[in-house]
């Protein structure tokens, strides 16, 4: 049984069915919004932290909202494994009262991030000269900036209503802010979907834009005032870029995108609409990865971890499933660690345009 499925674009896979799989020929990485989904992937993170990436000299350029962003930010530590490892662990481990207010999770949260980059990760990700750390976070407005929940509750119904109709208007509601270390990739700085800012991360600031990447309306706090962004309050990157719908890197070189589904959707607010899809076009350059569906049956409860398993399952029991796919994720990094290797397997890539359907 394979753990692991691959799919990519067509400039992507003609590259990678003539030059295997080489680190220097990715000069991106992407990671989604998804809380402890990513936990399926912690052991193919290991892989590419520690063993794929580290012999490159190339520079590489990271995209990330929520625990996306705090995932790849670990590629701008000193020491990325150690990063990684910080993440997983108190992620992993984290408890909350019976009835958690916002207040509490949100102070959960900055432990978290406290935690993940350690005492110098601040200065160590926005000085990085190689790893260039991009940070997706929505800078709300009207409705949206409130944390009363009957107010926000209303903003994002509206918003939820016209997104339907557009994605275009999500506009009316949210900025996109484009945290970065070093210079921000050109093709992120032609955004036109929504209005996009760029902001210089800095030791200053990286922490609260880490924390507003992952701040999930009615679940924590908006962040407000980021030092060296416009005033205002900062919500969850992943409201307009979930799995993200726009160019990645328009250069030489390819885009590697770890992802817990093989599927995609380009806002929060388009998990239900099955009509609304990526456009292929920014997949062009893309090699996707993501566990078998074999590989999530074989686990506990024969599903990825999620926020729900908050509220369905006790402490003592939420650990341990998510300890155990935590361990069971290496398979992941095995198996891509073989293909890297030894070039067996590239025949099991996929164009993208079979998940473009789903």
């Amino acid at each position: 049984m394979s753990a692991l499925q691959l799919y990519a674009g067509p400039s992507a896979l003609r590259a990678l069915r003539r030059d295997g799989l080489q680190a220097k020929k990715f000069r991106m990485i992407v990671g989604a919004s998804g809380g402890p989904k990513w936990f399926v992937l912690y052991g193919l993170d290991r892989y590419l932290f520690g063993d794929f990436f580290s012999g490159s000299s190339q520079p590489l350029a990271t995209l990330g909202s929520s625990a996306g962003a705090w995932r790849l930010a670990c590629l701008g530590l000193a020491d990325p494994l150690a990063g990684i490892d910080r993440l997983a662990s108190h992620y992993s481990r984290q408890r909350y009262s019976a009835r958690p207010t916002m207040q509490e999770i949100s102070m959960e949260a900055r432990k978290l991030v406290e935690t993940m980059l350690g005492p110098g990760g601040a200065p160590e990700i926005a000085n990085n000269a190689r790893v260039s750390v991009h940070i997706v976070a929505d800078r709300a407005r009207g409705l949206l900036r409130s944390d009363r929940k009957p107010l926000l509750l209303g903003g994002l119904a509206l918003c939820a209503a016209a997104n339907a109709l557009s994605r275009r208007s999500l506009r009316l509601s949210f900025e996109r802010v484009l945290f970065h270390a070093g210079e921000p990739l050109p093709s992120l700085t032609r955004l036109r979907d929504i209005p996009t800012r760029c902001v210089q991360l800095t030791e200053r600031n990286v922490r609260e834009a880490l924390l507003a990447s992952g701040s999930i309306p009615l679940v924590m706090e908006g962040v407000r005032n980021v030092p060296g962004a416009p005033p205002g309050v900062y919500r969850d990157g992943g409201i307009v870029d979930y799995h993200f719908d726009l160019p990645f890197f328009d250069g030489e070189g390819l885009v590697l995108y770890p992802h817990f589904y093989p599927h995609l959707k380009p806002g929060w607010f388009d998990k239900s609409l099955r009509w609304r899809r990526v456009n292929p076009v920014y997949y062009d350059n893309v090699l996707l990865l993501a566990p078998s569906a074999e590989f999530v049956a074989g686990l506990p409860y024969g599903k990825i971890p999620d926020r729900k398993d908050f509220e369905t399952m006790d402490d003592a029991t939420r650990f341990a499933y998510w300890q155990t796919v935590l361990a069971e994720s290496v398979r992941l990094a095995e198996e891509f660690a073989h293909m890297a290797e030894t070039g067996a397997g590239l025949e099991r890539i996929r164009p993208f345009t079979e998940i473009m359907n789903r």
